[in-house]
C-alpha cells in the first residue's frame, strides 16, 4: 500500500483502503522472497533458528543407512523447527549428503541412456525453477549459455521426482519446479579447479537468470562434485516423503547434514531453508550489517590467482540483502574456499574465532594465528553452531561463548553422530557407543575422511597456527599503539593545549554539554562507573524535544530478546574484547605478511597523548591525514544547506586523502571549531565519511579516528563506533574533567584515565546487550534504530539503519548546531556563559517537559484519594496536554466524523478494569507494603498484579495479597513448582522496558530476611540478576521454556514480555509460533528501581511503535488469533489506553502511575534506598512512612476506565474487543504539532492491520495447541502415565515405583507430576522417594523441570539441556546404562548431561555419573548437585546450595557466585586458573564436620549412580580430601561469620531487682 501521512485531512484514505482491500498483502511477489515492506513490517528484520545434525562414517564408507539415520535425526528434532499457521507447512528443512554416485549412475543410465564420468568427474546440483514451463525453458537457456562460456559440457537436466501430497496450502502455493543439473568439464582439469568453475557457473548463471523478474524464483541449491542438497519449505517429517530420491536403497553417502528451521515468520521461502552450499547454521549473526558493509568495501581489494578479472566481472558482490544472515555467512565462507587457498575449516575459524584475546597467552602460536586473522576480517559475532563440509572434511564449531547446544557420539562401528540433542537415533544400541562428548565454546570438531579420524581441536589449531609464520609476521609487521606513542615522545613533541580555561564553558556549550551532563554523567565516570538513575524516562524523545539535541540522541540502542541472548559483560568478561586492528587491509584471499601491518588499538577511546601521536607524528611510514570537522559560522547563517554541503566536502576530502593520498589513517577533528566556526556533529561526520568510503570501496584502506568535542557519554561513543569510528578522543570531555578536577587524592590525568576505563566498561555493556563480544565486530554494525531523522540524513550518514517515522532534515539539525553556538558565543563578549541546564534528567521549571511533573502528580493523588471525577478530569487534562510535548501518542487524537453512541451502551467500567495489570515490580525494588497494596487492589477490581522477578511470599498464595501473574526472569528467583502452581499467568521476562538487554543487582542492604527467603539467598548478601536467560539462546529455546511452564501449570496462561524495538513484530510472530498464549510489548520508557542512565535514556522504543509493529506483523502472519496482546509503558490516562487498544492491544499494564496513586513523588532515589514515602525502600523506618492504600489504586483504575468509556462512545465502540486494532480511527492532532513534529510521518504506525491481511482476526480467538499429538509427536505424554500410576502416592503418600522408557521427544518430564504434588502438598511435597520413576534412554530437554520434593527420577542413559532446571526438592539421578559401561564406556570421560543443568534449582539433589556441559548450576539457590566434570561458567550467580565436582571444570567457574559452597576435585592444581575469583575465595576443607558432610555427598553419589570415581575417593578419604578445593563466596562467608559471632555471644545477665 502507499505510504500515508495520517493528518486530520486525509485520514479517510486509511478507511477507504480498509474497506476496499480485497487481497491480502502477505503473499510475496515471489515464492523465493518475503513480502514487501508495509506499515511497520520490514522483511529485513526476519530471524530464524534451528536444529542441526550430522551423521558421518569416519572411514568415508557410503551407505544408505547414513542417509536414513540423518532423516531420523531430522525428524526427532522437529520440536526445534517451526510451523506457521498450518501444521503441514513448515518453516524449512533439508538434508545435505555426499554425492550419491552409484544412485546417479543408475538413474542417468535409465533416464538419459547416458554414462556418468567417474565420481569427481562431474558436478551436480538441484535447482528451483518457476513453475511456468516457458520460464523454465528460458532459465535453462541462460544457464546453458554460461556452461558453454566456461568451456564446460552439459550432461543433462533431470526432473526431480517429488511427492507433494502431504504439503500444506502455504507450501503448495510456493512449491517450485525442481530439476537436477549435471555438468562435466570438456577438458581434463584438477578437481579443485573444476569445483571453482562450478562455483563460478552457479553464481554467474543465477545472476544472469534472475535479472528478469519473472525468473526470481530460480535458485541453485548447490553445484559441486562432492555434495548434493535436498531442501524446501517443509516440516522435518516431510523431507523424506517429498524427495523420492532419498528413499532409494542405492542412494548412499558417507556423510549427511540436516537442518530444521524455526523462522519468525510464516511466509514461504524454499530457498532460505538450509543446508546452504557449504554449511548449516543454528544461531544468529548479530553483526551482519557491519560484516556485509566491510565485505563490500573489501571487494575492491580482492584478487584471485585462479579467477583473475572474472572474480569482479561475474562473482562479486558476495553478500546480498536477499540472503539471510546464514546465507551471507555461507557465501563468504565459500568465497574463501573457492577463490582463495584456505580449507573450509580455516575459513570458519577466521569468521567465528574463539575468545583468543583473554584465553591465550602472548607467545602462544594460536594467539598469533587469531591475532593475524583478526587483521583480515572482523568476527561474524553472535550465537552460532556451524556445521560445514566440502566432502573431504566435515566439521562443526561453536561461537566463543558456547551459546548453542551440540553433542556427539562416536560409535564402535566408526559412525559419528552430532546434533543439537542426544537420543535422536532411537535405534542406536548403547553398547555401540564408544564416546559421548560435546562441542565446547570456540572449539572445532573436524573429521578428515582421508585420515579417517576426528582431529582434536588442540591438534587442529596447533597445526593451523604453525602452517605459516604468523608469530613472526605479527611481531615484525603489526603496529602497536604504545610503541607509536613512545616514538612520538622521543621526538619531543609538545602536548596539544586544551581550550582556554576562561572560555571553557563556551566551548563545552558549543559542543552540546549541559550542566547535568557534566554533574551527573561525566562526574560519575570520573569515579569509575556509569551514572545511575531510576523510574524510567518521562521526557520527550529527541524527535519531539524543542531543546537542541545531539544527533546521537535520535538513536536507540538495539538489544537481544528471544532470537539470541545478551551477554553479561562483567561476569563473562572473558569473552569480551575492546581491542581492534585499524588501518589498511590487504587482499582477503591471500595469506602473507602484508596483512599483519595494521595498527592495533587496545581501546576505542583514545587518550590525548595517543591521539596527538597518531595525528601529528609519522611512524614506520604511517602518517595520518587530518580533516577539519567544522564549518564557518557565516556560511551557516547565509546558507540553510551549509551543514549538508560541508559533509559532502568532508566526504570528498576523505576519499581523496585515501585513494589519491594513500592515507592509512584519517582524523576528523573538531579543534578548529570556536567563535567563528561551528562544529559539524561528529556522528554525522563519522557516519557520512564511513558510508561514503564504503560506497567507493575505500573504507578498508584506512582507519577512521575522531578528535571529538561532542563525545560526552557512553551512548555517544557507542553510536560513533557503531557507525564506523575506529577510535575517538573526547578532548572536550577531558578538558571538562581537568577543569573541574578537585580531588586531592588523585590527579586530573588519573581522572581522565578513570573516565576512559568507565567508558570502555560502558561500551562493553552496550555491545553485550545485543550479544556482541568484540568492538571489532560492533564497529560499523549499526545496531541502532533512529527515531525522528529524515531520509536525507539517514541515506547519507546512516545507510540501512531504520528510521521508520522519518523526521528532521539537515536544515533542522543545522539550526540546532547554530542555537548551541549562539548560546556559547553571545554577541556581548562580557557575558558570563554558563552551561545550559534544560532539566533533562530532573524536572526543572521552564526546562524540558516531563510527563511526571509536580502538578500532574498532585492532581492524580487527589483524584485517587478522593475518588473525585472532577479531580480526575483535571488530572487527565494536565497529563494529556503534557503528552503532546512528550510522546508519539500525544500527537494523535480520535476521529470525530463517525456516529457516536450513548454512553450507557458502552461496556461498564467493571468489565474494562479486568483488562488492567500492574507492572512487574519485584519485592526488593519496592517495599512489602507497596507490593501487597498493588496485589490487593488488582484482585479487588478483577485485574492482575505481577510479582516481578523477585518471587512472592508463599503466605500470600491463599489470600487477596496473591499476585495472579508470576514472573520468571533470568535470575530464576524463587521459581518453584509451588510458585508456578499458584499462578493464573506465568510471565517470561525477556527484557525490561527501562533497561532492555541489561540485568541488575540488589545490594545486600536491601536483602531483608523476607527477600532472602523468597529469592533463595542469604540475608545481607547482594544479588545479581543477570541479563541473559541462561536457558534461552534462541527462539526454539523460548519454545522449550514455554513448554516447561505450561507443563508445570496447564491451567495458567504463559506470557512472554518483550520490549519495543525495531523488529519486535517478527520476534512476536516467532513467540506466537513458540506457543506463547500471551505477549506483552513494553515501552522503553518504563520505570526501574535502578539502572545506568545510558540504558534508561537510549534503549527501547515507545510502545506505540512496538505495539503497532507487533499487531501488524502478527495479523500479516495469520498468527494474531493465537495470542492475547498487551502493552505497557508510561500509560497515564484513558486516552493512552484507548490508543493502545486501537493500535492492537487487548490488555494494558501500568506501573509508575499506580505507584504515584499510592504516594510516589518521583524523587528518583529508588537505587539509593532512601525513598521518603516508603515505596521503593527496604529501610524499616522509611517504610513506616508509606501511606498508600489499595483503594487508591482501585479508584484510579475505575476513573481511568470511565474516561475510556467516554472516548469509546464518541467513536461508536461498545466493547474493547470491537476497538482493538482499529487504527483507522486515529488521526494526527494538528493542533499539537510543532515545526519539528510536523516532519514525522506516523503513517506506518497508523496503517490498519486489516489492510495487510483482510479477513484475519484482530483479536485472540483461539487457544494454542500445547499437548496434542501433532504438537508433541507423542501418542502419550509420559507425565500423564506417571500421574496415572502415582495416584495412590498422590492421594495418601503410599510409595510407588514406576518404570518406563524415555526419549528426546519426552520433554519437561516431571513437571506435570510435580504440579500435582504441589497442588496437594505445597512446597513441602512428599517424603523423599515416595514416587520413584526409573527411566531408560535419553531424556528430552528440561528433564525434571521444577521437580517437587518426594519425586525421584533415575535415568539409565543420558540427558539433554536443562536437566534439573528449577529443581524444587526432588531428586535426579543420571548414569550410563550398565551394558555401555560393561563394554568399556568410562562415565567420567564422557558427557551424560547437557548445558544449563540445575539452572535455577531451589532445592533437592542431582547426581550425574559423567560430565556435564556449560553453565552447570547457574543460579542454584538450594540444591545439592554432584557431577564428574563440567564446562565453562559453572556455578555462575549461585546463591545457595552445594555443588561437588569430581572432575575438571571449564573456565570462569564461580563468576557472580554470592552464596552456597562448591567443592572441586583438583588433583593437578589447575582449577585456580579456571576460577573467576572476583567474588570467591579458594580454601581447603579444614573441619571434621565439613569433611564428614562432603564425604556424605560423595557417598550418596556412589550409592545412587555406582560412580567409580566416588568409590575410589571414598577408599582413601583422608588422601582424597586434600585434593578438594573449596569455593567460598566472600560475602556469604562474612555473613556466616557474623552469625556465628552473634551465636557465641553470652546471654545478657538478668537485671538485679
Amino acid at each position: 500500500m502507499k505510504n500515508i501521512r495520517f493528518s486530520g485531512r486525509i485520514c479517510h484514505e486509511a478507511r477507504q483502503l480498509l474497506q476496499s482491500a480485497a487481497t491480502p498483502q502477505r503473499a510475496a511477489s515471489s515464492r523465493a522472497r518475503l513480502p514487501q515492506r508495509q506499515g511497520l513490517y520490514d522483511p529485513a528484520n526476519e530471524r530464524d533458528s534451528c536444529g542441526v545434525g550430522m551423521v558421518a562414517h569416519l572411514k568415508g564408507q557410503a551407505s544408505h543407512e547414513i542417509v536414513k539415520d540423518a532423516n531420523t535425526m531430522l525428524v526427532r528434532m522437529s520440536h526445534r523447527g517451526g510451523c506457521g499457521c498450518e501444521p503441514n507447512s513448515g518453516d524449512g528443512a533439508g538434508i545435505l549428503t555426499g554425492m550419491p554416485h552409484g544412485f546417479l549412475k543408475r538413474v542417468i543410465s535409465q533416464e538419459f541412456g547416458a554414462t556418468l564420468p567417474e565420481a569427481g568427474g562431474y558436478g551436480a546440483g538441484n535447482i528451483f525453477f518457476p513453475r511456468d514451463m516457458d520460464a523454465v525453458a528460458a532459465c535453462k537457456k541462460i544457464f546453458e549459455k554460461q556452461i558453454d562460456k566456461q568451456g564446460l559440457e552439459l550432461i543433462g537436466w533431470r526432473t526431480l521426482p517429488v511427492d507433494n501430497s502431504d504439503l500444506g496450502p502455504t507450501s503448495l502455493e510456493s512449491e517450485p519446479h525442481t530439476e537436477m543439473v549435471l555438468v562435466k568439464p570438456r577438458v581434463t582439469m584438477a578437481s579443485s579447479d573444476f569445483n571453482r568453475e562450478l562455483y563460478r557457473l552457479r553464481i554467474a548463471a543465477q545472476r544472469a537468470v534472475t535479472k528478469d523478474d519473472a525468473n526470481e524464483d530460480f535458485y541453485v541449491n548447490s553445484l559441486n562434485t562432492s555434495t548434493l542438497i535436498y531442501k524446501g519449505q517443509l516440516t522435518p517429517e516431510q523431507v523424506w516423503g517429498y524427495f523420492k530420491d532419498l528413499q532409494q536403497p542405492d542412494y548412499a553417502s558417507h556423510l549427511a547434514l540436516v537442518h530444521s528451521r524455526f523462522s519468525t515468520n510464516t511466509f514461504p521461502s524454499w530457498s532460505r531453508a538450509q543446508p546452504f552450499r557449504a554449511l548449516c547454521h543454528n544461531g544468529e549473526i548479530n553483526t551482519l550489517r557491519g560484516n556485509k558493509n566491510m565485505m563490500r568495501s573489501r571487494e575492491a581489494m580482492l584478487h584471485s590467482d585462479y579467477f583473475g578479472q572474472t572474480l569482479h566481472d561475474e562473482i562479486v558482490p558476495i553478500c546480498s540483502n536477499d540472503m539471510s544472515d546464514s546465507g551471507n555467512f555461507d557465501a563468504v565462507a565459500e568465497l574463501l574456499l573457492r577463490a582463495g587457498n584456505r580449507p573450509l575449516h580455516e575459513a570458519v575459524m577466521m569468521m567465528v574465532p574463539e575468545a583468543w584475546q583473554q584465553k591465550t597467552k602472548p607467545g602462544e602460536p594460536k594467539r598469533a594465528f587469531y591475532s593475524y586473522h583478526a587483521n583480515l576480517m572482523e568476527p561474524w559475532d553472535g550465537p552460532a553452531m556451524m556445521a560445514f563440509t566440502d566432502g573431504r572434511y566435515v566439521g562443526a564449531c561453536l561461537d566463543r561463548n558456547g551459546l548453542r547446544p551440540s553433542r556427539y557420539y562416536v560409535t564402535k562401528d566408526d559412525r559419528v553422530l552430532l546434533s543439537s540433542e542426544v537420543g535422536v537415533l532411537d535405534n542406536l544400541s548403547e553398547e555401540l557407543v564408544a564416546r559421548k562428548a560435546r562441542l565446547e565454546p570456540g572449539k572445532m570438531f573436524l573429521i578428515d575422511f582421508e585420515q579417517e579420524r576426528i582431529i582434536p581441536d588442540a591438534e587442529l589449531k596447533a597445526g593451523m597456527a604453525t602452517a605459516r609464520p604468523y608469530d613472526e609476521w605479527m611481531a615484525n609487521s603489526a603496529l602497536q599503539l604504545d610503541q607509536w606513542v613512545a616514538n612520538a615522545a622521543a621526538q619531543g613533541r609538545a602536548s596539544v593545549l586544551p581550550p582556554p580555561r576562561n572560555q571553557l564553558n563556551s566551548y563545552l556549550s558549543m559542543f552540546g554539554f549541559t550542566k547535568e551532563a557534566v554533574e551527573i554523567l561525566v562526574s560519575a565516570m570520573v569515579k569509575g562507573k556509569e551514572a545511575l538513575g531510576s523510574m524510567g524516562v518521562d521526557t520527550p524523545l529527541a524527535a519531539l524535544s524543542l531543546q537542541p539535541r545531539q544527533p546521537s540522541h535520535y538513536f536507540k540502542q538495539l538489544f537481544a530478546q528471544v532470537t539470541n541472548p545478551p551477554i553479561d559483560p562483567i561476569r563473562e568478561e572473558v569473552v569480551m574484547s575492546l581491542q581492534c586492528p585499524v588501518g589498511p587491509e590487504a587482499n582477503l584471499l591471500d595469506s602473507n605478511a602484508e596483512h599483519a601491518a595494521r595498527l592495533i588499538l587496545p581501546h576505542p577511546v583514545l587518550s590525548l597523548t595517543e591521539l596527538d601521536a597518531l595525528k601529528n607524528s609519522e611512524y614506520r611510514g604511517w602518517s595520518a591525514a587530518t580533516l577539519d570537522m567544522s564549518l564557518a559560522r557565516d556560511e551557516a547563517v547565509a546558507n540553510p544547506r551549509a551543514l549538508k554541503e560541508a559533509l559532502q566536502r568532508l566526504c570528498a576530502e576523505a576519499e581523496e586523502a585515501v585513494l589519491a593520498g594513500g592515507a592509512p589513517l584519517l582524523v576528523l577533528s573538531h579543534r578548529a571549531a570556536g567563535p567563528d566556526r561551528l562544529p559539524i556533529p561528529s556522528l554525522l561526520a563519522c557516519g557520512a565519511v564511513h558510508q561514503h568510503l564504503i560506497n567507493t570501496q575505500a573504507r578498508t584502506r584506512t582507519g577512521l579516528l575522531l578528535e571529538s568535542g561532542d563525545a560526552i557519554e557512553p551512548h555517544d561513543f557507542c553510536t560513533l563506533i557503531g557507525f564506523g569510528a575506529d577510535g575517538i578522543c573526547p578532548f572536550a570531555t577531558y578538558a571538562a574533567v581537568a577543569a573541574f578536577h578537585g580531588e586531592v587524592e588523585t590527579t586530573a590525568e588519573n581522572e581522565m584515565q578513570t573516565y576512559r576505563k568507565a567508558a570502555g566498561k560502558a561500551i562493553l555493556k552496550v555491545m553485550s546487550k545485543i550479544g556482541i563480544s568484540t568492538v571489532q565486530s560492533y564497529k560499523g554494525a549499526q545496531i541502532f534504530e533512529a527515531i525522528g531523522l529524515g531520509p536525507d540524513v539517514m541515506e547519507m550518514c546512516f545507510t540501512g539503519t531504520a528510521s521508520r517515522i522519518s523526521g528532521v532534515d539537515f536544515e533542522y539539525l543545522q539550526k540546532d548546531v547554530m542555537r548551541r553556538h549562539e548560546w556559547a558565543w553571545p554577541a556581548d563578549p562580557n557575558y558570563d556563559v554558563m552551561l545550559p541546564n534544560p532539566g533533562d534528567f530532573h524536572y526543572r521549571h521552564g526546562g524540558e517537559h516531563h510527563y511526571n511533573n509536580p502538578q500532574a502528580m498532585a492532581e492524580l493523588q487527589i483524584a485517587s484519594r478522593t475518588n473525585s471525577r472532577k479531580a480526575y478530569e483535571a488530572y487527565a487534562r494536565s497529563i494529556i496536554e503534557q503528552s503532546r510535548s512528550v510522546s508519539i501518542r500525544g500527537l494523535l487524537t480520535f476521529r470525530d466524523d463517525v456516529p457516536a453512541i450513548p454512553l450507557d451502551e458502552v461496556e461498564p467500567a467493571s468489565q474494562i478494569v479486568k483488562r488492567f495489570c500492574t507492572g512487574a515490580m519485584s519485592l526488593g525494588s519496592i517495599s512489602t507494603e507497596t507490593h501487597e497494596a498493588l496485589a490487593v487492589a488488582m484482585n479487588t477490581v478483577g485485574g492482575k498484579s505481577n510479582t516481578g522477578e523477585g518471587g512472592e511470599d508463599p503466605r500470600r498464595y491463599t489470600d487477596n495479597r496473591r499476585s495472579s501473574i508470576k514472573q520468571v526472569a533470568s535470575g530464576r528467583f524463587g521459581v518453584t513448582s509451588e510458585y508456578l502452581t499458584n499462578a493464573d499467568e506465568i510471565q517470561i521476562k525477556m527484557a525490561q522496558g527501562a533497561k532492555p538487554g541489561e540485568g541488575g543487582e540488589l545490594p545486600g542492604y536491601k536483602v531483608t530476611s523476607l527477600i532472602a527467603q523468597t529469592r533463595g539467598t542469604t540475608q545481607g548478601v547482594g544479588l545479581i540478576s543477570p541479563p541473559p536467560h541462561h536457558d534461552i539462546y534462541s527462539i526454539e529455546d523460548l519454545a522449550q521454556l514455554i513448554h516447561d511452564l505450561k507443563s508445570a501449570n496447564r491451567a495458567a496462561r504463559v506470557s512472554t514480555k518483550l520490549v519495543s524495538e525495531v523488529g519486535v513484530g517478527v520476534v512476536a510472530a516467532g513467540v506466537a509460533k513458540a506457543k506463547s498464549d500471551h505477549i506483552v510489548i513494553s515501552g522503553g520508557d518504563g520505570g526501574t528501581g535502578a539502572a545506568a542512565w545510558t540504558g534508561i535514556k537510549h534503549a527501547g522504543l515507545p510502545w506505540e511503535l512496538g505495539l503497532a509493529e507487533a499487531h501488524q506483523t502478527l495479523v500479516l502472519n495469520r498468527l494474531r488469533s493465537r495470542i492475547v496482546l498487551q502493552t505497557d509503558g508510561q500509560l497515564k490516562s484513558g486516552k493512552d489506553v484507548v490508543i493502545g487498544a486501537l493500535l492492537g492491544a487487548e490488555e494494558f499494564g501500568m506501573a509508575t502511575t499506580p505507584l504515584i496513586a499510592l504516594g510516589c513523588i518521583m524523587m528518583r532515589k529508588c537505587h539509593l534506598n532512601t525513598c521518603p514515602v516508603g515505596i521503593a525502600t527496604q529501610d524499616p523506618e522509611l517504610r513506616k512512612k508509606f501511606s498508600g492504600k489499595p483503594e487508591h489504586v482501585v479508584n484510579f483504575m475505575f476513573l481511568l476506565a470511565e474516561e475510556m468509556r467516554g472516548y469509546m462512545a464518541q467513536m461508536g465502540f461498545r466493547t474493547i474487543a470491537e476497538m482493538v486494532g482499529r487504527s483507522d480511527m486515529l488521526r494526527v492532532d494538528e493542533e499539537s504539532q510543532t515545526e519539528k513534529s510536523m516532519m514525522l510521518d506516523l503513517g506506518p504506525i497508523l496503517t490498519p492491520a486489516a489492510v495487510l491481511a483482510p479477513g484475519e482476526p484482530q483479536v485472540n480467538t483461539m487457544t494454542q495447541d500445547h499437548f496434542s499429538k501433532a504438537a508433541t509427536m507423542l501418542d502419550e505424554i509420559l507425565d500423564h502415565s506417571i500421574i496415572e500410576q502415582a495416584q495412590q502416592a498422590l492421594t495418601d503418600g503410599t510409595p510407588v515405583e514406576i518404570e518406563a522408557n524415555v526419549s528426546n521427544l519426552n520433554r519437561s518430564v516431571g513437571a506435570m507430576i510435580s504440579n500435582e504434588v504441589s497442588k496437594r502438598y505445597g512446597n513441602a511435597g512428599l517424603p523423599d522417594g515416595t514416587i520413584v520413576v526409573k527411566l531408560k534412554g535419553h531424556t528430552g530437554q528440561s528433564f525434571g523441570f521444577t521437580l517437587a520434593r518426594g519425586v525421584r527420577m533415575e535415568v539409565q542413559g543420558d540427558a539433554n539441556d536443562g536437566c534439573g532446571k528449577g529443581l524444587a526438592g526432588g531428586e535426579i539421578v543420571v548414569y550410563p546404562q550398565g551394558a555401555a559401561i560393561n563394554d568399556g564406556l568410562v562415565p567420567e570421560d564422557n558427557v551424560v548431561v547437557g548445558n544449563v543443568a540445575c539452572y535455577g534449582a531451589t532445592g533437592g539433589s542431582a547426581f550425574f555419573n559423567g560430565r556435564g556441559g556449560e553453565r552447570f548450576c547457574v543460579r542454584n539457590s538450594g540444591a545439592l548437585a554432584v557431577v564428574e566434570g563440567i564446562g565453562d561458567h559453572g556455578c555462575e550467580y549461585m546463591t545457595g546450595g552445594r555443588v561437588v565436582c569430581l572432575g575438571q571444570t571449564g573456565i570462569n567457574f564461580g563468576a557472580g557466585m554470592s552464596g552456597g559452597i562448591a567443592y572441586v576435585l583438583d588433583p593437578t592444581g589447575v582449577f585456580a586458573s579456571r576460577c573467576n575469583r572476583e567474588m570467591v575465595n579458594l580454601e581447603q576443607v579444614d573441619s571434621k564436620e565439613e569433611s564428614d558432610q562432603l564425604r556424605s555427598y560423595v557417598q550418596k553419589h556412589a550409592d545412587y549412580t555406582g560412580s567409580k570415581v566416588a568409590e575410589r575417593l571414598l577408599e582413601d578419604w583422608t588422601g582424597s580430601l586434600v585434593q578438594f578445593v573449596k569455593v567460598m563466596p566472600h560475602d556469604y562467608k562474612r555473613v556466616l561469620l557474623e552469625r556465628a559471632a552473634v551465636a557465641q555471644e553470652p546471654e545478657p545477665l538478668a537485671a538485679v531487682s
